[in-house]
């Protein structure tokens, strides 16, 4: 009666030692019409990126000296939502935390604030030759195109106006 449970969990161990022994591969590559040279340099490049290599913290701007680049194993890709170029990184501010060997997503960053919330600025409404300045009180924080809240200093009336790459607010008619 027991001779059955051996011999089919000997059966099991040689099947898996015949399977093993052949080399089936897990992945295979199409590898067809190709150079061994070719093969060759296709499995030994794969995609490089770039990941923190300390802790990041929230509020903290992404310089080049806390990141590292590591090479994906072949075959291997990134997520679809993560920043793991320079260009995507470059001058960047952690929204959260940022653990060293892992991806970053791309909602975790944002632009450095060209404007902080409580700045004076001037305030631009242009309508064809006519312009209109005054000065203003930022009432929230914002990056080059971001829509903030303002507060006019003459008269009080909060505003919303779209922040301006030199650093100014520019408002529509309301």
């Amino acid at each position: 009666m027991m001779a059955g449970p051996i011999s089919s969990a000997l059966r099991c161990v040689m099947l898996a030692t015949v399977l093993v022994a052949a080399g089936a591969p897990a992945f295979a590559q199409d590898t067809t019409g190709q150079s061994a040279n070719q093969i060759a340099a296709a499995q030994a490049v794969g995609e490089a990126v770039l990941i923190p290599n300390r802790v990041i913290y929230p509020g903290e701007t992404i310089e080049p000296a806390s990141l590292k680049q590591v090479t994906l194993i072949p075959g291997k890709h990134k997520p679809d939502g993560m920043a793991t170029r320079s260009e995507e990184l470059q001058g960047k501010v952690a929204k959260r935390t940022l653990l060293p060997g892992r991806y970053i997503p791309v909602t975790a960053i944002r632009d450095a604030w060209l404007v902080e919330q409580g700045a004076s600025v001037q305030v631009y409404f242009t309508a064809g030759a006519l312009t209109i300045s005054a000065a203003c009180v930022t009432l929230q924080p914002g990056a080059a195109g971001d829509q903030i809240k303002i507060r006019n200093i003459d008269s009080g009336k909060i505003i919303t106006g779209t922040v301006m790459a030199d650093g100014t607010i520019q408002v529509g008619a309301s």
